[in-house]
């Protein structure tokens, strides 16, 4: 045993109440590290898992949470040593990085992956243990300027739309269009912007387009009540009076929702690429000749490279990244308000639960 005992808030069964557990820990497994939970964000994901019918890979009663910051504690045999009382951020998705597809470079799509609160017990807990080869500390100038607790979300929140706009190859002058601009889709706007790119984005909210404008976007459309033509409409006239590309557009789908993933994909035009970054089980009906017709790319986005979080903390410490304003604490022991609040979508920042 670690000598340490974990206070967990498990699933039990789907649309049930977090339940309360406490145990030792086992001693961290050869490569293995137990990280002390500063905070963990609460993720869209997490509530598909809870009330949307999603699957976990790992059976009941499971701790949730995959956006994690915290201290290293306790290391197994043969993790970096250096690593030991250091704090990190723990990847939303971590790869084995021995495997055919992690030496190829396709490390997010590798067989023997750990997402905490999927794979194993998450950060919604006083301690979690994860693999130690991808744990990434946190520069003291990022620190310098931040909470712990409020860097949890870079773990998906802020690495995930990262990774779709470092896929889709966006450069400065390129017309990025982000759709939703809450939660995720905030920090879209925020990367697209630094990047140099021209931003519009789209949303239902007048409070959350407000934000946007505010950190990035250069043009805000809210699409209530608007049909597929009108927005489209809409679109083209702002990106033809902003001077940008009328092709290629680059298109981020970040709200998890069917009539955001209809209006994504009516976007797609010549040499277009579309990402898509929010999830949602609602099915559609797509015509899959407009790819061939339009020359066009629709890419899946599944976390963000392990390997790339040194450079997210980086933009961050820059200045180029902003976290503080979309956050919000919230004690651990909230957690079945927070989670149900979450689920409502009355929550106006990303709730991070704080042991």
């Amino acid at each position: 045993m670690s000598n340490i005992q974990v206070t967990r808030w498990v699933m039990t069964a789907q649309s049930e109440p977090c339940v309360m557990r406490q145990e030792n820990l086992d001693a961290p497994a050869a490569g293995e590290a137990i990280v002390e939970v500063a905070g963990c964000g609460v993720c869209h994901t997490d509530i598909s898992f809870l009330h949307q019918g999603v699957p976990t890979r790992a059976e009941m009663p499971l701790a949730l949470g995959h956006e994690i910051s915290g201290k290293v504690v306790q290391l197994g045999a043969g993790a970096d040593e250096g690593l030991l009382g250091s704090t990190v951020m723990v990847p939303a998705v971590m790869p084995c990085g021995e495997c055919e597809l992690c030496r190829n470079g396709h490390r997010r799509i590798c067989r023997a992956q750990v997402m905490p609160g999927n794979d194993r017990h998450g950060g919604f807990a006083t301690h979690v243990t994860v693999p130690a080869r991808y744990l990434c500390p946190i520069p003291e100038n990022v620190l310098a300027n931040h909470e712990l607790w409020e860097l949890s979300v870079v773990a998906d929140a802020i690495t995930t739309p990262f990774q779709a706009v470092r896929s889709s190859e966006l450069t400065a002058g390129d017309l990025a269009i982000c759709i939703g601009t809450g939660g995720i889709g905030i920090h879209g706007v925020q990367i697209a912007a630094a990047v140099g790119a021209k931003v519009i984005a789209l949303d239902i909210d007048d409070d959350k387009l407000a934000v946007a404008a505010e950190y990035g976007a250069d043009a805000v459309i809210n699409t209530k009540g608007l049909d597929i033509r009108e927005i489209k409409g809409q679109v083209k006239a702002a990106a033809k009076e902003m001077g940008a590309p009328s092709v290629r557009w680059r298109i981020y789908e970040t709200s998890g929702t069917k009539p955001g993933q209809e209006t994504a994909f009516a976007l797609v035009n010549q040499g277009a690429h579309l990402s898509v970054v929010g999830f949602t089980m609602a099915k559609q009906e797509l015509r899959l000749s407009n790819l061939m017709a339009f020359d066009a790319t629709v890419q899946g986005n599944w976390g963000c490279d392990a390997a790339l979080y040194p450079e997210v903390l980086q933009w961050i410490g820059d200045g180029r990244i902003k976290v503080s304003p979309f956050v919000e604490k919230f004690a651990l022991e909230d957690i079945n308000s927070v989670l149900d609040a979450a689920h409502a979508g009355t929550l106006k920042r990303r709730g991070v639960l704080v042991p």
